[in-house]
């Protein structure tokens, strides 16, 4: 039976229905216009036809997968990666997923994003891509995809020496210290910070935890006892754990802004004015020549310092993934890269001459 329009008594669209070659659907045209939808019932009618003889895997376009994977793959809560894939979604449309190669989504990104870096293309464009691909190469409708990203220099690990942290706590304003603290002994990101509610710390057990994260598994982290002290200063106990100077909770991304997605940017203002009390800032010249001050240290550097000291204390770095919630130890062996020097006495500690006497210093043997 091929498809047919029809109208639902409360939906407005125009309504597709039917069965094609054993192939059964009830679709949404998404249009009130007779014509328009009588256009799309050819061309899906089409798809259905071809995708029988020919298969999927010549036959699913972009959106289908795009569609499939937020239903089945993806991290469907996550409003931020919904927002990227629209943006894709409306761009590839009706594209032939076997059509889409490397060029095709080099130009999309350039598109997208034309005054973008290459990690913000690689974030909110080749990013997503991949992960639709990946999904739908699991699915056989595709061949598994082998992307390359725009190159991005590597960031410098800035963290934070104990009195440099000591510094940046008392520069704080009073409403931005507990959440410097907690940024500083949990090593949470930005976002899992500013946005955590009270329902999800455990003050009496000391432990956070973190429902929604950037690698889409929840995790739990110790609570110090500094931070344990900052919190209990706070008279709320329901709602979100961190306000404003005006008592207000932080703004959640704009939904019609693709761009705001950065936890940081909401306190970046109150930071860098503490990061100037603390002498953690250094006077600079802007791009007219006129006089600023510039500093390397960043929200996010907090969460580098929680990692450098947990690592010195600890050696481990598998705790340290877990606890930092990163996907690989690779991202995890910077901060061992970083705390080399802390190495020093299993360096000293080697046997040296042919006797194997250990000695503990050059000193030693020199004298």
């Amino acid at each position: 039976m091929p498809l047919n329009l029809y109208k639902r008594p409360k939906t407005p669209n125009w309504i597709m229905r039917g069965t094609v070659r054993g192939q059964s659907i009830e679709e949404t045209t998404g249009t009130t216009d007779r014509k328009a939808a009588e256009a799309i019932r050819i061309q899906r009618e089409k798809e259905l036809l071809d995708r029988s003889v020919y298969g999927e895997r010549v036959t699913i376009t972009f959106a289908e997968a795009a569609f499939d994977y937020l239903k089945y793959g993806g991290r469907g809560g996550d409003g931020g990666e919904k927002r990227f894939l629209r943006q894709l979604a409306d761009h590839f449309g009706s594209t032939l997923l076997h059509k889409i190669g490397q060029d095709e989504i080099d130009r999309a990104a350039m598109k997208l994003y034309p005054n973008a870096g290459p990690g913000t293309r690689n974030r909110q464009a080749y990013g997503p891509m991949a992960a639709i691909l990946r999904h739908a190469a699991r699915k056989g409708w595709c061949a598994t995809p082998v992307l390359r990203r725009p190159s991005q220099p590597k960031g410098k690990l800035r963290w934070l020496k104990p009195e440099e942290a000591d510094r940046l706590i008392d520069a704080c304003a009073p409403h931005l210290r507990p959440l410097v603290i907690f940024l500083i002994y949990t090593g949470a990101r930005a976002g899992e910070a500013v946005w955590l509610d009270w329902s999800n710390v455990a003050l009496a057990n000391r432990q956070v935890t973190f429902p929604q994260t950037k690698n889409g598994m929840p995790r739990s982290v110790p609570l110090h006892r500094r931070v344990c002290e900052a919190l209990n200063g706070s008279n709320q106990r329901s709602g979100p754990v961190f306000l404003t100077h005006k008592g207000q909770p932080y703004g959640a991304p704009s939904k019609e802004d693709d761009a705001d997605t950065s936890a940081g940017s909401r306190i970046s203002s109150a930071f860098f004015t503490a990061c100037k009390r603390a002498g953690l800032c250094w006077p600079a010249l802007d791009k007219n020549g006129n006089p600023k001050f510039k500093t390397d240290v960043t929200p996010h550097a907090c969460r580098h310092t929680w990692a450098s000291w947990h690592y010195q204390e600890n050696r481990d770095l598998t705790a340290l993934q877990a606890l930092g919630g990163w996907k690989s130890v690779d991202m995890v062996l910077r901060y061992a890269h970083t705390n080399v020097e802390n190495h020093a006495e299993s360096i000293d500690a080697l046997p040296w001459g042919n006797s194997g006497e250990v000695k503990n210093t050059i000193a030693e043997k020199v004298t």
